[in-house]
């Protein structure tokens, strides 16, 4: 695993979706390819797989931006092209009140990936939690051009069948008590407590890029609750068993286990049998004992390491 490139910055740019609708992603940018101008390069793909490996799109989970994924990207692009987007209704995207669904949040996917790597390029797609199941729709739709799916922590669960709440419940849930929005000091104290040997500079402007100060010095959510509520409709409406079996690629599941009844994992032994009843190869799972959900912070090596690790895309 390479060590991560601490000087590295990321340009930002946007992609246009729709009407009023972009996303925005980050460019980590890649190793030079041996022996090739990356300016005069016929397909930014090419150039990309020339320098040792296939690209890598990192997309966020729920409430997060692209800058959750830095500690990851940092390593990964000492090695790979790598870029992150911005959900839609999250980070600098654009927040539509529509298009939360599997369809549209494929087509964003699919959106950046042709325009910051390349038209018809191939990748390897991570998710981080409701990022995983955005990827693997994404996925789905990529075929041949998608070379290996990464699930971190989210995208094998039917969070419907395994919680028997509704939306509306689930999302009560996520809502941030009082005193952690009064300021930003509270706000950074608080997520700096999670781990605090995880807390750097990196990790305060993605903590940042998650909440709005308004005049008063109180803080507000970044995601509107629009899109919000949208997503978590997206989460509620992935059937796991419909999707991964059909996938042509691997996948690799990160599997955050904080005790062993965790580490068991029944949903991820479901898929692995339908994986195989479908005559593809099984799940591997990466399991992470002693981590907290919020692995691309608190493990990124390990993270890092599951990527390159993906069959096809050495």
């Amino acid at each position: 695993m390479p060590p991560p490139d601490i000087e590295a910055e990321p340009d930002g740019y946007l992609v246009e979706v729709g009407p009023a609708e972009r996303i925005h992603f980050l460019d980590w940018g890649g190793p030079a390819p041996w022996g090739v101008d990356e300016t005069v390069a016929a397909e930014p793909s090419d150039a990309a797989e020339a320098a040792g490996g296939s690209p890598v799109l990192l997309i966020h989970g729920l409430k997060a931006t692209a800058w959750s994924w830095t500690a990851v990207a940092r390593r990964l692009r000492r090695v790979r092209r790598v870029v992150a987007l911005d959900l839609r209704g999250h980070g600098l995207s654009d927040a539509p009140t529509e298009g939360y669904t599997r369809d549209r949040l494929a087509d964003d996917v699919i959106a950046v990936v042709d325009g910051a790597i390349g038209a018809g390029s191939r990748v390897v797609l991570v998710g981080h939690g409701y990022g995983g199941i955005v990827a693997a729709w994404a996925a789905e739709r990529l075929g041949d051009r998608c070379l290996g799916l990464v699930l971190v922590d989210g995208g094998w669960q039917d969070l419907a069948a395994e919680t028997g709440l509704a939306p509306d419940e689930w999302l009560r849930d996520l809502e941030e008590p009082p005193e952690v929005l009064r300021s930003m000091r509270a706000f950074l104290v608080d997520r700096s407590a999670f781990d605090p040997a995880s807390w750097d500079a990196d990790e305060e402007r993605a903590a940042r890029a998650t909440v709005v100060e308004v005049p008063a010095g109180k803080l507000v959510p970044a995601v509107r609750p629009h899109a919000l509520a949208g997503s978590v409709e997206a989460i509620f409406a992935y059937r796991p068993e419909l999707v991964l079996p059909g996938l042509s690629g691997p996948i690799v599941a990160v599997v955050a286990a904080e005790d062993e009844e965790a580490r068991k994992r029944p949903a991820l032994a479901a898929l692995d049998r339908l994986r195989r009843l479908a005559g593809r190869p099984a799940i591997v799972v990466v399991d992470l004992p002693d981590a907290g959900h919020n692995l691309p912070r608190y493990r990124p090596a390990e993270v890092a390491g599951a990527i390159l690790g993906v069959p096809s895309a050495r």
